[in-house]
């Protein structure tokens, strides 16, 4: 693996440290990276104190590279339907689902009190379809790709539990997430998207993937560049503020962002075989992700987005830290290997505020 695109900033380090030592990072943390000992990874940025620090890429791509984010733009949606509340779209979480679909005449399958969904069902993925990618039992995102209407499809799901009682990771929750924001703004998402999220940040080179009658894809298959994934990341690290304007509600930021539920006998950390940490349980709250990182030296708390072959927008509020990560390996257990290249390489080089 050759390395084809190095930046940094040596005036953008990390000045003096709470302890009054100089950080270190990148100095060597990042020589062995460079020289090839993670082909899975395409590409890291790390941001701190707002300004880029590092970026690294790999395996052909460069920084204008375009890259799937897979399952991670799930959190960008969490995203989008704060901003739609915080504009007075919707009033609450606690909005009935299918409310907001007069388009469609019927639905299929109202067993279970389907009809009684919330908009926060879908975001915790609580919303009892019978669906279930997280252990692969009932994957309905490739069964959806071949019909004509992916929202309808979602919204038709039959159902496994009454809404709100069970957590089943799946696509089509983001699906019906995106439909009511485009229900309730009348515009296409990409353009609610463009003007309230993209724009503001100056995000401008990104592919959408949508289905036959132009839905836009809100569970993963959008392509960005890493950089932007770190935009997106200090966004939230900044309490929904970028350059002094508050794109999103700080209330949203605070509630999306935060440990709901405990994703059982489950731990990225555990999963990437990393010595010399405590593997900590992962959390789930609106399509964000929460894990310690625990060794016998540190432990900081991690929000994260998180996407299939290792594509994560990782966020350490103690240390006012962004790291965001590509990858290549789908459904391969190496997509966690940047949790070990964050505990190993970066957290321990990089200064406190």
């Amino acid at each position: 693996m050759k390395s084809l695109f190095y930046i940094f900033l040596a005036s953008t380090i990390p000045f003096v440290a709470l302890s009054q030592t100089k950080s270190t990072f990148p100095g060597t943390a990042m020589l062995e990276i460079e020289k090839g000992k993670y082909p899975n990874i395409d590409g890291i940025v790390v941001s701190q104190h707002n300004k880029t620090i590092y970026q690294h890429y790999f395996n052909a791509l460069n920084a204008n590279s375009l890259h799937d984010t897979r399952s991670s733009f799930k959190s960008i949606t969490s995203l989008l339907m704060g901003i739609a509340i915080d504009k007075g779209y919707i009033k609450s979480v606690n909005e009935k689902a299918y409310s907001f679909f007069p388009q469609y005449s019927s639905f299929k399958n109202l067993e279970h009190n389907k009809l009684d969904m919330t908009i926060k069902d879908l975001l915790e993925m609580k919303a009892g379809f019978d669906c279930e990618e997280w252990n692969s039992t009932k994957d309905c995102e490739d069964e959806m790709e071949q019909t004509k209407d992916w929202l309808k499809f979602s919204l038709d799901l039959p159902m496994a539990h009454k809404p709100g009682t069970h957590w089943d990771y799946n696509s089509s929750a983001p699906m019906v997430i995106g439909g009511i924001i485009e229900s309730v703004t009348k515009m296409p998402l990409d353009k609610f998207a463009e003007m309230y999220l993209f724009k503001p940040l100056g995000i401008k080179e990104y592919r959408w993937t949508k289905d036959p009658v132009g839905h836009a894809m809100t569970a993963g298959s959008f392509y960005m560049k890493p950089i932007d994934m770190a935009k997106i990341g200090q966004l939230v690290l900044n309490k929904g503020i970028w350059q002094n304007k508050q794109i999103i509600s700080r209330k949203w930021i605070d509630e999306s962002t935060k440990p709901i539920t405990k994703i059982e006998d489950f731990s990225n950390v555990a999963i990437a075989k990393t010595k010399d940490v405590l593997p900590q349980p992962t959390y789930y709250g609106y399509y964000w992700y929460n894990e310690k990182m625990r060794t016998d030296k540190f432990s900081y708390n991690v929000v994260f987005a998180s996407g299939n072959g290792g594509q994560y927008i990782m966020i350490i509020d103690e240390l006012d830290l962004v790291v965001a990560f590509t990858g290549n390996s789908f459904g391969s257990w190496k997509s966690k290997y940047p949790f070990e290249v964050l505990i190993k390489n970066i957290l321990p080089y990089v200064s406190k505020k």
